[in-house]
């Protein structure tokens, strides 16, 4: 716990804030808001696991 990555724990908290969003469009019946919450949810996950092979194969 000595080396934190903070651009990981961002990546979590948007992460979940999205997953936050698909609950909260669920509520208010938005098929747009669910579909977009999901998109922003794909993308930011995918951003994070790009971040995390780029870091494993320089060996940090």
């Amino acid at each position: 716990m000595k080396n934190i990555q903070w651009i990981f724990v961002l990546f979590a908290c948007l992460a979940a804030s999205s997953m936050g969003l698909i609950g909260i469009a669920i509520a208010e019946r938005s098929l747009t808001g669910i579909i977009f919450a999901i998109i922003l949810l794909f993308i930011i996950m995918g951003f994070g696991f790009k971040k995390k092979r780029s870091l494993r194969e320089n060996n940090r």
